[in-house]
């Protein structure tokens, strides 16, 4: 018989079930908040060349020093000598494997590149002594260089004839000088201007020398953006194929890239891309004669995807290798043979690794509802390792053969310590129609101990982006949502990659647009399944999320709260403070100046007027992606229409809520706090206070 109790009766049970946080969290069953502080993550899985031994990079939280510490981690192959290498990441063997290469802090407290001889001795040495920060490091074929990216900050000076400061007078700082359209931010913070340059440095030690320069970019995916730079040398060692790009090439409003070729010794750069388009991520072919890169011919659609083209080490010849396979590609690695590549690609809500022959035909290396991520291989064994997740597992590093047969091989068990006594809440797939009739896809995390005869609240998550793609794999979050006895929903909704260029392209030029329906399809899906509490249901995001999740409570009253998380909510402040250059411009057809009227029509600012929806706003003081005024203006226009609201401002909190473990562990609870305090009846707590 179906349990059928007054709604606010069962909210005032939720709220107190929550207050009573010590005993909760304290229950070694389920996950909690805390479990953040052990949680342990590996990344960027590599084998050496004999295919002997595995390092890789250990991440977990200092909680002293409330960040995300690293380390390299070496096994056997097999797994097996599973132990502490050294601090450090980013590690790199030597071609003839005899040596690593890492990044760590230096004597200047700055990052700097280290080598490490992998014999009994082991001895370590710092390679570069830079002023700069080290990035994306590649060996030279013959060993006796490492090539590496970093930003050189411009020159700022305006010389102008200031009066002399009297002794002893505390003037002002000079000013910062801007004449670019953004400043930067990367993964860890802000940046000054400047542009990213290519450098080498003797493995054994020495000056680095910078071989490009100018106001352009070297690593048309390094711009503290979308990841690192692509690099590959040449077999002979005496010439570099790169990426790079200029923020005025071809217009201002959409970033063009090109593939290059230098010679280290006389620093002469030749174009080998002719069309203007977006080309990144070149990797040369074993033998020399051959470059595989990603990208698309220029276009004004908001989104193109990424396709693997090939072409002569001279720029000659160049081809998509396959049109038909239509999802987007990245981590391309040559075939022994090189009639081939490797991969990793998105594909409907997971990821695999997949090959694609030279002839285009493709084939999957690795299959299932998982996310894997191929690292590197092996020449002699055709052997690739990188790290798997699933619905209940968070990743580890497996192993796996390259011809596709065979199950993958798990060679870490890093959370087992922490998960072996959980009990996680379900984790399932769903498929359902928007109203509109279109197909999404999303999956429901429901609580521990999962009654389908009671009522939960729910819970909708989504995504940043726009142009991204939720998983089917494990998220710390959703699990301790469920944990507190949320229904979590996550989906993929119309703009989301993985599912074919042209889903994606649904909100070309429309962003917000049916994204929404596909959002609100989701939630009908989730309440047939007969066990939602349609009076508690509540919805957040952060980034794209963030810009979403004000636009759904700007257009529908169902949910009972909001946590919009660093959103955007009028795109033409943000054309003008986003450290993203033209981002806001690829979105519309005209300029604001011409024409603001798609401008203004999708800007959730402008639906304020509907929200009734209680909404805590929340974004970090650094954040420069989706700057503060952005979070300002949307919590100002609440407040002005009396709609209940608090604007958390995180310090020492850039993009996102991962730069410090404390703060992602507030969003959390900050979130399930304000949640819990409302239903479509009314509020069910008095306010809080502080911590």
């Amino acid at each position: 018989m179906k349990i059928s109790l007054p709604r606010v009766f069962l909210a005032v049970i939720g709220v107190l079930i929550f207050s009573l946080s010590n005993s909760l969290f304290a229950d070694d069953h389920h996950l909690a908040v805390a479990d953040l502080l052990e949680l342990e993550q590996v990344n960027d899985a590599q084998i050496s060349p004999d295919g002997n031994q595995i390092i890789y990079t250990r991440r977990w939280v200092d909680q002293q020093a409330d960040r995300w510490a690293s380390a390299l981690w070496i096994m056997d192959a097999d797994g097996s000598r599973h132990r502490f290498l050294q601090e450090g990441s980013n590690a790199r063997w030597s071609p003839s494997g005899d040596r690593i290469l890492f990044i760590a802090g230096g004597d200047n407290d700055k990052p700097q590149l280290f080598v490490r001889w992998m014999n009994d001795e082991g001895a370590v040495s710092q390679v570069t002594r830079v002023n700069v920060t080290p990035s994306s490091p590649q060996w030279s074929p013959d060993g006796q260089q490492i090539a590496f990216v970093s930003v050189v900050p411009t020159d700022d000076k305006w010389d102008i004839d200031m009066p002399k400061a009297p002794e002893g007078a505390e003037w002002s700082e000079t000013p910062r000088i801007v004449d670019r359209l953004h400043y930067r931010q990367d993964r860890v913070g802000f940046r000054e201007n400047g542009y990213t340059h290519l450098f080498v440095v003797p493995a054994v030690s020495g000056t680095a020398r910078q071989l490009t320069d100018g106001d352009w970019n070297v690593g048309a995916q390094f711009d503290g953006l979308f990841g690192g730079a692509g690099l590959s040398w040449m077999p002979d060692s005496k010439r570099i194929v790169f990426d790079g790009w200029n923020e005025t090439d071809g217009d201002a409003v959409y970033r063009r890239s090109h593939i290059y070729a230098i010679d280290i010794d006389s620093k002469e750069i030749t174009q080998l891309t002719t069309e203007l388009g977006a080309w990144s991520a070149p990797v040369v072919s074993n033998d020399g004669d051959h470059i595989a890169f990603t990208g698309y011919p220029a276009s004004n659609v908001t989104y193109e995807m990424g396709r693997v083209h090939v072409m002569s080490a001279d720029g000659s010849d160049v081809r998509m290798l396959s049109e038909e396979f239509d999802q987007p590609a990245s981590s391309l690695i040559w075939a022994d043979n090189d009639r081939g590549v490797y991969f990793t690609a998105q594909d409907s809500g997971y990821i695999n690794v997949f090959y694609m022959a030279l002839d285009g035909d493709v084939r999957a290396v690795t299959e299932g509802l998982q996310t894997v991520n191929l690292s590197s291989t092996n020449r002699g064994t055709s052997v690739g390792v990188g790290i798997l997740a699933s619905y209940y597992e968070p990743g580890d590093v497996y192993s796996f053969a390259l011809s596709g047969r065979g199950e993958a091989t798990r060679l870490t068990s890093v959370n087992e310590d922490l998960l072996a006594t959980k009990e996680l809440g379900e984790h399932e797939e769903i498929w359902y129609e928007a109203s509109d009739g279109n197909r999404a896809h999303g999956w429901i995390v429901k609580p521990p101990n999962f009654d389908p005869d009671q009522d939960y609240p729910l819970l909708m998550e989504i995504h940043g982006g726009p142009f991204g793609m939720y998983a089917g794999r494990f998220n710390f979050q959703y699990q301790v949502y469920a944990a507190n006895g949320f229904v979590v929903l996550y989906t993929n909704p119309r703009g989301s990659t993985g599912y074919g260029e042209a889903f994606s392209q649904a909100i070309d030029h429309a962003y917000p647009s049916v994204d929404y329906l596909d959002l609100m399809g989701g939630v009908d899906a989730t309440i047939a399944q007969g066990y939602i509490d349609e009076k508690r249901m509540y919805v957040g995001g952060c980034s794209g999320g963030g810009v979403l999740s004000s636009w759904v409570i700007g257009h529908t009253d169902r949910f009972a709260a909001a946590a919009v998380r660093c959103p955007v909510s009028n795109w033409l402040s943000m054309a003008g403070t986003t450290d993203i250059p033209g981002f806001t411009f690829s979105f519309f057809q005209k300029p604001f100046w011409e024409d603001p009227s798609d401008w203004l029509k999708h800007s959730s600012l402008m639906y304020v007027g509907n929200v009734k929806t209680p909404t805590a706003v929340m974004t970090g003081e650094q954040d420069m992606r989706t700057p503060m005024a952005q979070s300002e203006e949307y919590y100002g226009a609440l407040k002005m229409r009396g709609v209940p609201a608090r604007l958390i401002r995180f310090n020492d909190q850039y993009h996102g809520t991962g730069t410090k473990p404390s703060n992602n562990m507030r969003t959390m609870l900050y979130m399930m706090s304000w949640y819990n305090k409302y239903t479509l009846d009314g509020e069910v707590t008095e306010e809080g206070g502080g911590e």
